[in-house]
């Protein structure tokens, strides 16, 4: 469990710093849109993203 656990927070920095690796002016720019976004929006598009996340990782496990 601990095991799986690394490997799902080592993919998730892979990931989080492809973006910016690869277009790092287009990401400054998404994450100066995303600083003037009101809050209600970051969370809603925050909990989104959880729910698609949360229902992959079901269907994976579960199929």
């Amino acid at each position: 469990m601990l095991e799986e656990l690394l490997v799902a927070i080592g993919l998730l920095l892979v990931i989080e710093g492809l973006f910016p690796s690869l277009n790092p002016r287009g990401y400054r720019q998404m994450m100066r849109t995303l600083a003037e976004m009101p809050d209600r929006v970051v969370r809603g598009i925050a909990l989104a993203s959880m729910i698609a996340g949360a229902v992959l990782i079901y269907f994976v496990k579960n199929t």
